[in-house]
């Protein structure tokens, strides 16, 4: 395994199908005592082990999680050379994307806490992944929030201008801008209310893009959010023969392979996070020859 440690670390955990109550007690035997909410803060990236005990706790957590020697304190010992994740959020003040925001006022304030997100992609017969649902829930951190703005990257060889949004639930689209040479969207979706500075929201709108078949789907976070679910699913007639989850350390770098997705029963893989306030969290897939 490849990338930042706190990924990897949750990788691990996840194939193992560990607890978090399982493997402090598998520490304890071994006489390292470490809390539920340390194990926690190091696999969401929210801490880092720093402690002699911490670092004994992840060189001995290598052997409980059937990792190769280094896997994890190597990754710690690079950590301070080449930080894997921004300050906050990723940068959306550069490249395409960046001139769609500054021409929409007030896209990167923090109006929405995000509690939950579930993304599918649905790819078709054609391997196209040719529609995206998007449902969120949010609570507005100020009064007269009444809008969400989205970010859609276009894959190479697509066309932006080929891209529709459909507003599903409780939205509908208002300013509209795209970006032919960079191959980027940006849109508000208004919530035809007002809400106060606590009230929750959910909204869904779908994204129809038949213009590529690219191969690869995922999500930056911007800010703090609760429960991010992205899901893919095949169609039975377009199967791929393998499936990776992938880490970018912001928008416009290198990712980072994780572990591999297996299909499951009904050609879908998927990949859940939590606590993540920063980088880009990605699932990609091979076709067989």
């Amino acid at each position: 395994m490849i990338g930042p440690f706190h990924l990897v670390l949750r990788a691990a955990i996840r194939e193992r199908g560990l607890p978090l109550d399982r493997l402090r007690s598998r520490l304890a035997e071994r006489g390292i005592q470490i809390g539920l909410a340390s194990l926690s803060d190091w696999q969401h990236g929210r801490a880092w082990p720093r402690r002699p005990n911490s670092l004994r706790a992840i060189a001995v957590l290598e052997e409980i999680l059937g990792l190769p020697r280094h896997t994890l304190t190597g990754l710690l010992a690079a950590h301070q050379l080449t930080p894997f994740r921004p300050q906050q959020g990723v940068d959306e003040y550069r490249g395409p994307m960046g001139e769609l925001l500054d021409a929409l006022p007030g896209a990167r304030d923090w109006t929405l806490e995000v509690i939950t997100s579930e993304r599918t992609v649905n790819v078709d017969a054609h391997r196209r992944p040719s529609r995206i649902t998007v449902r969120n829930l949010a609570r507005a951190r100020r009064d007269d929030v009444d809008r969400a703005v989205l970010r859609y990257f276009g894959a190479p060889g697509g066309d932006i201008d080929g891209v529709r949004v459909v507003p599903v639930r409780n939205c509908a689209v208002g300013r509209l801008l795209r970006h032919p040479e960079g191959r980027v969207l940006a849109a508000e979706l208004l919530f035809g209310q007002r809400l106060q500075a606590g009230a929750t929201w959910v909204w869904e709108y779908e994204l129809h893009d038949a213009t590529t078949s690219r191969t690869e789907f995922a999500h930056a976070f911007r800010r703090l959010e609760g429960t991010c679910l992205m899901e893919v699913r095949f169609h039975p007639d377009a199967l791929p023969s393998r499936v990776h989850e992938y880490f970018r350390a912001d928008l416009y770098v290198d990712q980072h392979r994780l572990s591999e997705l297996p299909l499951n029963a009904h050609h879908a893989v998927h990949v859940t996070t939590s606590g993540m306030n920063s980088g880009v969290i990605g699932i990609s897939w091979e076709w067989p020859d």
